[in-house]
């Protein structure tokens, strides 16, 4: 196995202190210009990689930040991350990388893990961290940033970027409205409380708007200890049959994965799509526009939010000062959506179509 090039090995070879080369590689000032190239272009073509963990205990900065995500299976997780990474490979940033599970305290752990670590900074996306977790976090001394926070109340230390739920669940809404529904159903997710309740509240405001009160058996949540968008999936196909069968014309589902899950489950049920029921859903992941019928969703700036997120987190290391983003949302009308029908759904619905367990998505092992 090749060995590894220290500073000492430069130095020998330059005819040089080990302190000339250790000022070398840093740039200092207090060796020439002409030394500095030098030692630097033989350090390159030895071989030799900077140690940053020795980098780090000497107080320098290690280059290297921290990202919590709560899965890496979920495609909308896959494109913040890519934003993330993209800034961060601007300034020469490396990622290290861990998943939480939508576990709180998980979060906190993994905080406390990267600051041993030492790296630079942390990015939680799609946080549960809560104020009940403020002297743990306020403990690790570590610049952070959430992405889309999910709890309802957030440490007042920590920096944000999210989307505008509310709105997001008002344009959907209006756009079935504007279609002509007048029975439209919500399909949400518990474990995701913050974006869940500001969507359904955009959902319930845009329908009393046009003079129509929501009603309870319009409205289904898959229950808090799902976590993955396989469950999303499923979910979104479980609770579909009980909207029809309370005449609703029209679905808004909370995310992409939860709506494609409702797709599947007109397609066992037999109800085609938009032709007997619309159906809409939110983020606009990337396999949106390829089911069929493609989807109409509400696009979120998922590259922008990584991106923002770390220009945020590269503020504050620098000292400068850094305000919360809320990004806008916007309708991508695809396929999934049209005018109602003459007759509602339900009126195809019967016993014998019901959809059984075992016709329920089930992942691969």
């Amino acid at each position: 196995m090749r060995r590894t090039i220290s500073i000492q090995d430069i130095a020998q070879a330059a005819g040089v202190s080990h302190t000339t080369v250790s000022r070398a590689l840093r740039d200092s000032p207090l060796i020439s210009a002409e030394v500095r190239e030098r030692i630097q272009r033989m350090a390159q073509e030895m071989g030799y990689i900077p140690n940053a963990v020795a980098q780090s205990l000497r107080g320098e900065r290690t280059n290297t930040i921290g990202l919590v995500v709560t899965t890496i299976a979920d495609p909308f997780v896959g494109r913040v991350v890519r934003g993330i990474e993209e800034a961060a490979q601007q300034d020469n940033l490396s990622l290290f990388l861990s998943v939480s599970n939508n576990s709180p305290d998980r979060e906190v752990a993994v905080i406390e893990t990267f600051r041993r670590r030492r790296v630079d900074g942390i990015i939680v996306a799609a946080a549960q961290l809560t104020a009940q977790h403020e002297k743990r976090l306020a403990s690790a001394s570590l610049p952070t940033v959430l992405i889309n926070h999910q709890a309802e109340t957030r440490p007042e230390h920590l920096n944000s970027v999210s989307v505008d739920d509310y709105s997001g669940g008002l344009i959907a809404a209006r756009h079935l409205l504007e279609l002509g529904h007048r029975s439209i159903g919500y399909l949400g997710a518990a474990n995701r409380p913050r974006s869940n309740r500001a969507r359904l509240q955009g959902y319930r405001d845009a329908l009393r708007a046009a003079g129509i009160t929501p009603r309870d058996d319009w409205e289904r949540n898959a229950p808090p200890e799902h976590h993955y968008h396989t469950d999303d999936v499923r979910d979104g196909q479980a609770m579909l049959p009980a909207l029809v069968e309370a005449g609703v014309t029209a679905v808004f589902c909370c995310n992409d994965m939860m709506a494609v899950g409702a797709l599947m489950a007109c397609r066992v049920l037999g109800i085609a799509v938009p032709e007997q029921l619309s159906i809409v859903g939110f983020d606009d992941i990337e396999l949106a526009q390829f089911v069929t019928p493609p989807l109409t969703t509400i696009h979120q700036p998922k590259l922008r939010l990584g991106q923002l997120a770390m220009e945020m987190l590269l503020d504050l290391l620098a000292g400068r000062p850094v305000e919360d983003h809320v990004l806008p949302t916007e309708l991508v009308v695809r396929a999934s959506t049209a005018a109602p029908p003459v007759s509602p759904p339900r009126d195809w619905l019967s016993a014998e179509n019901a959809i059984r367990p075992d016709q329920l998505f089930q992942p691969p092992a």
